[in-house]
């Protein structure tokens, strides 16, 4: 500890050190709320401007997709519903071959769905539980948008059909699934807290947009998301339990065009005890739109300056003769620079811990006031994207530190950080390297700390363009955080051990 307190007063009686840490922070906030304000959104048609709906909720508070086509009953108390799901098609649009002739082909895209569903009700983001069929990732258990069991593999057909069942016991939901109607194998156990009394349940249909990604111009990747539609044919329904009313169709969360029509509408057909469900749309987490960390693009330019402050604060005492008092009043020569670690650490953390904070609150209040929808994430997920990114500078000025220790030359010290932390991180998050060569940099290279500020997370069950241009990082935020703490300790302990030889 008196080493640490022979460090920080060094450091604060710098005034150059102390007014580059706060130009650092200013720099964060300054250019994070910047872009934020210049960040406007609106929707509407023509001249007409108007504020754009609000994102779906689910249960979680993610931020979720709940668009598909329901033919349902209500069921007052415990109940059930079974089903025999005989056909599954669709149609995807592609592009267009001949200038304005749309070029529509049949197919079903991976994580097109049909089945049987209990829903708390016909809003978005309710509650549900439904024993699906995909349309490559065969039977499925998935329940409020973010729970996804598997079941037996394989598609759909007339020669195969796929029987389905769901049933509600209080708040417990337990999908089963079928080859003949008779042998029966359980899917998955949902237990949905809080399910009303009465809720729908029915037949379904959805098709998520058709992603294709493709190589850009300077070497990443650009992805385009179109329109597809799944049809369903579902005969032997039956149900179990108190049902009210008849069958009922609702094209949940359905577009709606400019003049009030319904756009890309789903729909059903009856005949008989056969039903027709074609749906488009998906129930699933949403991963398009704003994220919280959109606010910290400050971030990379106050590094710079963190960085160029932690070599200065080690470089300076052999610019300047003095490193060899310092070593004399430190008792313990690799106890000296592990001082040195932990003032600039610190004061590095609380500077950025300031001016993250600042920015994410602030910059959020100034997108949403400029008309953008921001992707909701927990309380927990806020705290650790700003505590993270403080720790992610303080952790940097370590390593910056350790590589001034290890090259006693500022410039040189600098500029083998920024190689190591900053340009790897520019050149995977911008349009310059392929995907699998973004992914590697982000992995192996200290730039892999990023991670911490994602939000959103990857999910195995929905389709989406995970690529580091997107905000997407290869490794989980606290793993791609260890990996920058694993660069750091190790030029460290480097450092430590060079110092114990040379000077000794």
């Amino acid at each position: 500890m008196r080493a640490v307190r022979a460090e920080w007063t060094k450091f604060r009686t710098v005034r150059g050190w102390v007014l580059a840490l706060a130009a650092a922070a200013l720099v964060i906030v300054l250019l994070g709320l910047s872009s934020a304000s210049g960040s406007l959104a609106s929707c509407g048609a023509g001249p007409v401007e108007s504020a754009c709906p609000a994102v779906p909720v689910g249960p979680g508070g993610e931020a979720v997709e709940d668009k598909f086509f329901f033919v349902h009953r209500s069921l007052a108390g415990d109940g059930g519903i079974t089903a025999r799901l005989t056909s599954m098609t669709g149609e995807i649009r592609k592009p267009d071959v001949t200038p304005g002739v749309r070029n529509v082909v049949a197919g079903l895209v991976p994580w097109a769905k049909a089945g049987v569903m209990v829903k708390e009700s016909t809003e978005q983001g309710s509650a549900y539980a439904a024993v699906l069929v995909t349309g490559a990732h065969g039977t499925r258990m998935q329940h409020d948008f973010t729970h996804d069991v598997a079941g037996r593999p394989g598609g759909v057909s007339r020669d195969a059909p796929r029987w389905l069942r769901l049933t509600r016991s209080g708040d417990t939901l337990i999908g089963y699934e079928s080859a003949d109607g008779t042998n029966w194998a359980e899917v998955g156990t949902a237990r949905l807290t809080g399910l009303p009394a009465t809720v729908e349940i029915g037949l379904f249909a959805a098709s998520p947009g058709d992603l294709t990604v493709t190589q850009g111009d300077l070497g990443g990747s650009v992805s385009a998301s179109r329109f597809t539609e799944a049809t369903a044919v579902f005969d032997q329904v039956a149900l179990a339990g108190e049902t009210s009313g008849g069958w009922r169709d609702d094209d949940v969360g359905v577009t709606k065009a400019p003049d009030g029509s319904a756009h890309h509408p789903g729909r059903a057909g009856r005949s008989g005890g056969t039903f027709s469900v074609t749906g488009v749309g998906d129930i699933a987490p949403s991963i398009e739109g704003q994220t919280v960390e959109r606010t910290l693009t400050g971030v990379l330019t106050g590094l710079i300056v963190v960085i160029v402050v932690a070599v200065m604060f080690i470089t300076a005492e052999y610019r300047n003769g003095l490193i060899r008092t310092t070593l004399l009043a430190v008792p313990g020569r690799g106890r000296m620079l592990v001082a040195k670690a932990v003032t600039i650490a610190g004061v590095t953390f609380a500077a950025g811990l300031a001016a993250t904070w600042i920015t994410l609150t602030f910059g959020t209040r100034i997108l949403r006031a400029n008309g953008n929808q921001i992707l909701p994430v927990s309380q927990l997920t806020e705290v650790r994207v700003v505590v993270g990114m403080a720790a992610l500078l303080a952790v940097a000025a370590v390593l910056a530190l350790a590589l001034g220790a290890l090259l006693r030359r500022a410039v040189g010290a600098v500029i083998a950080t920024v190689l190591l932390l900053v340009v790897p991180h520019v050149l995977a998050t911008t349009s310059v390297l392929p995907d699998a060569a973004a992914r590697w940099l982000l992995s192996v290279t200290p730039a892999a700390g990023f991670a911490i500020q994602q939000s959103i997370p990857e999910y195995a069950h929905v389709l989406g363009h995970y690529a580091p241009l997107a905000g997407f990082y290869p490794l989980a935020p606290w793993a791609g955080f260890a990996v920058l703490c694993g660069y750091a300790a190790l030029a460290l302990g480097l450092a430590v051990v060079q110092l114990r030889r040379r000077d000794a």
